[in-house]
């Protein structure tokens, strides 16, 4: 059976972050995933992880000033430290949280840039990174966004994305595969998600358009869990929508998954 892990940074946003926790478990979810962890001491979250019998199963690399647009540094150029400094900050978060995985994000297309030096940057980032994480026992993943919701956003398309794995190693850095950004940019999830199987460490899920929960939009969701389930993929699912309503009421779609069913 598919597993899914709530995304508190999305879903339970009627509460405070740090009660989200509790509230993921009494809904039936055995782990959770967010973006950033930053404004709280690892201390702090790894209580609540551990109040509720909960796995951390992923976060995100510091962006950089998000608030201003900036979507990681891993392809900016003259960043290099402060990307570094960050991927420390976030192991040492990962390893307080038990989290065996970390989102590195690429970052805007720098402008005045060569496509080809901020590929040769970014794979280079990259690897400096998988290497410290290995150490720690913890994987890095990597995740092609939309250009709709993310315009000019340095890694879309999987193809792209595997391009990347393969110049960096796939034994040092994995595929965050969400389904809702590959339907709005390639679709055929299915198929897709099977060739890409070897190489995705991750799952993330919406519906389109909205993404709001599976079930709203556009996909029959039954048959593409189905499909992950039977094609062996064991690794988690992270609910990386938007409620359309209250978070509770759009639970219906997980009842056949949720802990206990």
């Amino acid at each position: 059976m598919p597993r899914f892990a709530a995304n508190i940074s999305m879903m339970f946003n009627e509460l405070p972050f740090l009660d989200r926790f509790a509230a993921a478990r009494a809904a039936g979810f055995g782990a959770v995933e967010f973006l950033f962890p930053y404004e709280f001491p690892a201390a702090e979250i790894a209580a609540r992880l551990k109040d509720n019998g909960l796995q951390q199963v992923l976060f995100n690399a510091p962006p950089g000033d998000w608030a201003n647009g900036e979507r990681g540094m891993a392809c900016i150029p003259g960043r290099q430290q402060e990307f570094r400094d960050g991927i420390m900050k976030a192991l040492d978060y990962a390893g307080a949280l038990g989290c065996p995985r970390l989102h590195v994000m690429a970052g805007m297309m720098p402008a005045g840039v060569s496509q080809g030096m901020m590929t040769c940057l970014y794979a280079i980032n990259l690897a400096w990174a998988a290497e410290k994480a290995i150490a720690q026992g913890v994987t890095c993943v990597i995740e092609p966004i939309n250009q709709r919701d993310m315009p000019g956003y340095a890694l879309t398309g999987t193809a792209n994305a595997l391009a990347v794995i393969e110049a960096v190693g796939p034994e040092r850095l994995g595929l965050q595969f969400d389904l809702y950004h590959t339907q709005i940019t390639e679709g055929d999830l299915v198929p897709r998600a099977k060739a890409l199987l070897p190489y995705i460490a991750h799952m993330q899920v919406a519906d389109t358009p909205g993404r709001h929960e599976p079930g709203t939009g556009e996909v029959n969701w039954p048959f593409v869990f189905r499909e992950i389930d039977a094609m062996g993929f064991r690794g988690w699912i992270g609910c990386e929508y938007r409620p359309a309503g209250e978070t509770l009421a759009g639970l219906g779609w997980y009842a056949p998954y949720k802990i206990g069913a």
